[in-house]
């Protein structure tokens, strides 16, 4: 098959049910290097290549003509996912924002996981700010979500 065919499929069915649901998701280190490493694997896998071959990770993507960008993509849909929300009305913006007050306590690493929901796509803005970006879905979207195209590395064919 074709190369551009492969990858294509890759994206689409293997990709989609990796990252079913990662927009709601708070990555550690961990779990990035994990779907570092999960991407690498994909393009190995398209391209035959075995891990006792000893090729390294960058001529794996010079081969497939792609850049590493898994992480680029589940931020993209994170600024999407947020973006929906905070143009709706709905429960889940309220919660968000920390307007409804509950009578559970949340202690531990779950709390801290939660409220670094935001710190993924608000790195240098506030939340004021984005909120109101929100708003413009053309803005947004040009900021953060479908305005961005894939990266992919050209290579010097001789």
């Amino acid at each position: 098959m074709d190369l551009e065919l492969r990858k294509k499929l890759v994206k689409c069915y293997i990709w989609s049910i990796a990252l079913y649901g990662a927009e709601i998701l708070t990555l550690r280190a961990v779990d990035q290097k994990h779907l570092e490493n999960f991407e690498m694997w994909c393009w190995r896998w398209m391209e035959n290549t075995c891990w006792t071959d000893h090729v390294k990770n960058d001529e794996v993507l010079l081969r497939v003509k792609e850049q590493r960008n898994i992480l680029h993509e589940i931020s993209k849909r994170k600024a999407n996912w947020i973006g929906h929300i905070l143009r709706k009305n709905c429960l889940i913006q309220r919660v968000i924002e920390g307007k409804i007050k509950g009578g559970i306590v949340v202690t531990g690493r779950r709390g801290r996981r939660s409220r670094k929901l935001l710190n993924d796509v608000k790195e240098r803005r506030g939340y004021s700010h984005l909120k109101e970006e929100a708003l413009d879905r053309t803005m947004w979207r040009a900021s953060f979500g479908r305005g961005f195209g894939p990266v992919v590395r050209q290579t010097n064919s001789e």
